[in-house]
């Protein structure tokens, strides 16, 4: 059998998403099924009064469900339990649900919707996360002693950098449906979203109920990118609420103006460094301040401060550290899950820390960072020594030998230069870099306290059916499984069946994020196939022929079809998680970009015209997939650099439409040049990282460098809009000034 592994497989679940024959949430045809809305708060801050109903509409035709109708515990079950299913006198931020309606068709919930209007006593809102001060969270991270090594450095730089929010933007919006339980008490989700397990606690937390009268059930995804990760918790806890109220099943299906207008985007950041270097540019301490502003409710604000504080020193060597973190509690809609998780806020503020510092010395950024870049044997920020699938210096030289950057006369801010060419045309171009890494998988002790479980099962027709918890919302999940499993038993592609994420039928495998899906559940998924194919080997002492035969003959002589398998981490792993001290992540992926802009003069506007990326994966499953993958997140990355604009006024988001949410388009993408590194990771699947999450963090930075080196301005605040460049501008050439 030709092996799968390394080796570009057809898509299984493509034929379906290319004809259109996939069913979405939105295309269930569920018989007799309601529609359900929400009546939300229009103030950031306030006590709820109540909510008026007109009597003028016949509040008969719908079915209503508050507070009251919670029958347990009125929170969204996550981390911490902060914040409630519904407002019941305390209102957080401008879209907070206070009461949800059913009706029979849209047009009846619509005037409903209208027709209930809530009664609040605004409050003082607090808005700039600089003025919050309640802190959900807070980490210190210290190697050596920074402070006394800043009190005798000779030279330190200081730079303070800042990144706004993004919205994930998947092709799908937010939806579910839940049924009323059935006759055995057992109540039905079924939705688009990443972790179905995430959306079963907290509807058993709600119904105050047992775990098995709860069934949570994935259907076709159009994306996610994290933003499915928390919110289907919520819509779910609404669905069910009025499934129960109406009698019949409920379908509550945002349209893109409510999901922009209401659900997390990625956290806003202001990350301060002060950096010590000697003459050569060596790193000596490094004082780090991470500020992000969570919203008003803690969701998933904690593990994101984890990631960032933890990527916050970079992919680079320093022996003496301190990295203090906090996420706080703001009045604007919570924030939440976005790929990179934290990682690319920080990595902008240090690869813009580290241009700044090679400005500072007058050396090459690429010179600054070889002499500074993680190698094997060297601890990170937080003491983990680096031993294995290091691919540091191949990413960097790689993408060096690519671009030449590192024989570019890249200009750092305030450098003189000369125009673009001898026409004095009014364009400038510019070339950037940036070097880093990403944990893959859960942070810390995260994956031991999981306890990830696969099943692989033999059906009577002969195929090996995976049964996981991970979810397929566009990545490729699917092709990744079933080439792991058609590989470890020796198999053909159509012998596997990658099962529906069904709670009531797959073990809990964990979420769909943190680039564990492949490195993490995939070796679960590897190891169960191995299993099962030693045991038919052993009975049949022959692996010719068809799989599918040997797999019947296997079951009818009683051999044992099933074989799961419990994820156990990499052996050695320490963590403390009270210091935030030992081995963070099993494994690092690393990369380095290099970006190419032109910056019209005249309008200020950017114009990204080639992108390299050169990544070390460990091992490249699918490799088309994993291209895919660098591709998809270098274009998110240059999106957040310089084009993607989500701002808040009165906590209201303002791009509450696609036509004011702009996300880069055709025109806007450059040609994207992806090289992998395969830099194997021993207890990896085939040797495999993670990949999903790593684009992400230098796209911004490198577009940001590109810029500088093309004005000669400093480039602190994403998304570099033309009004923040205009205004660096004006600010360096106070002479061009009108």
């Amino acid at each position: 059998m030709e092996r799968t592994v390394g080796t570009d497989i057809r898509r299984p679940e493509g034929p379906d998403k290319v004809s259109g024959r996939a069913v979405f949430v939105a295309d269930l045809a569920t018989p007799g099924a309601w529609f359900g809305g929400t009546v939300r708060s229009d103030v950031p801050r306030g006590e709820l009064l109540g909510v008026d109903l007109d009597p003028a509409f016949d509040w008969d035709r719908v079915r209503l469900a508050g507070p009251a109708e919670v029958p347990g515990a009125n929170v969204v079950a996550m981390i911490n339990e902060d914040m409630p299913v519904l407002a019941e006198r305390e209102v957080r931020h401008v879209g907070q649900p206070l009461l949800l309606v059913a009706a029979p068709d849209a047009e009846t919930l619509g005037a409903a919707l209208a027709a209930a209007r809530p009664r609040i006593a605004p409050l003082p809102a607090v808005l700039d996360m600089e003025d919050a001060p309640d802190v959900l969270h807070e980490i210190l991270i210290e190697k050596g002693d920074a402070p006394s090594a800043l009190a005798r450095a000779a030279r330190i730089i200081e730079g303070t950098y800042r990144t706004d929010t993004q919205e994930q933007m998947y092709i799908e919006p937010q939806g579910v449906i839940a049924w009323p339980p059935d006759a055995s008490g057992c109540t039905v989700v079924r939705g688009s979203m990443q972790c179905p397990f995430y959306v079963h606690k907290s509807l058993v937390t709600m119904l105050g109920t047992r775990a098995d009268a709860v069934r949570v059930i994935q259907v076709e995804t159009g994306g996610g990118f994290g933003g499915k990760e928390d919110y289907p918790s919520v819509l779910a806890c609404h669905a069910v609420l009025l499934a129960r109220a109406a009698g019949v099943p409920v379908r509550m299906i945002y349209d893109r103006h409510e999901d922009l207008a209401v659900t997390p985007k990625r956290h806003p950041s202001r990350v301060r460094h002060r950096t010590s270097v000697a003459d050569d540019g060596t790193l000596l301490a490094m004082d780090i301040d991470v500020l992000l502003d969570g919203g008003a409710y803690t969701t998933l604000s904690p593990v994101v401060l984890s990631r960032a504080c933890i990527h916050a020193a970079g992919a680079y060597r320093c022996d003496h550290v301190r990295i203090r973190g906090r996420v706080v509690r703001t009045d604007h809609v919570p924030y939440g899950a976005f790929r990179g998780f934290g990682a690319p806020q920080v990595c902008f503020a240090v690869e813009r820390q580290m241009d700044r510092i090679a400005g500072a010395l007058a050396l090459h950024p690429a010179e600054l960072r070889r002499k500074n870049m993680l190698r094997v044997g060297d601890t990170t920020a937080t003491g983990q020594r680096l031993e294995t699938s290091v691919g540091s210096v191949e990413v960097m030289e790689r993408v060096l030998a690519r671009s030449r950057f590192d024989r570019h006369a890249w200009r750092s801010a305030g450098v003189a230069r000369e125009p673009h060419d001898s026409q004095g045309a009014r364009k400038r171009t510019g070339v950037g870099f940036s070097f880093f890494f990403h944990g893959a998988g859960f942070t810390g002790s995260g994956e031991e306290l999981l306890k990830a479980r696969v099943r692989v099962e033999l059906d009577q027709g002969g195929r090996a059916v995976v049964e996981t918890a991970s979810t397929e919302f566009g990545q490729g999940t699917i092709a990744m499984f079933t080439a792991l499993a058609a590989d470890a038993l020796g198999a053909a592609p159509e012998d596997i069946r990658i099962a529906a994420a069904d709670t009531s039928r797959v073990p809990n495998s964990g979420p769909t994020v943190a680039s564990r899906t492949c490195m993490v559940v995939g070796g679960c998924v590897m190891k169960a196939c191995a299993e099962l194919r030693a045991r038919m080997s052993a009975a049949s002492g022959d692996e010719s022929g068809p799989f599918a035969d040997r797999a019947r003959a296997f079951l009818a002589g009683g051999g044992d079809g099933l074989a799961e398998v419990v994820y156990a981490s990499p052996p050695g792993l320490v963590w403390d998680e009270e210091h935030y001290r030992g081995d963070a992540y099993p494994a690092y992926g690393w990369a380095a970009d290099v970006a190419e802009v032109e910056v019209d003069l005249d309008t200020f506007e950017v114009r990204v015209t080639r992108f390299l990326s050169t990544v070390d994966v460990g091992k490249a499953i699918q490799p088309q997939l994993v291209e895919g993958q660098i591709e998809g997140g270098s274009l998110q990355a240059i999106g957040f650099a310089h084009l993607e604009v989500v701002t808040t006024e009165g906590g209201r988001f303002l791009q509450d439409r696609m036509a004011t949410c702009i996300i880069p388009g055709t025109l806007d993408t450059p040609p994207i040049e992806v090289e992998l590194v395969e830099v194997p990771f021993p207890h990896g699947p085939a040797g495999a990282k993670g990949v999903g999450e790593l684009p992400m963090d230098g796209g911004a930075p490198a577009v940001a460098s590109a810029i500088e080196d093309a004005l000669g301005i400093h480039v602190d605040h994403i998304p570099a809009t033309p009004e923040r460049l205009l205004d660096a501008w004006l600010r360096a050439h106070p002479e061009e000034a009108l």
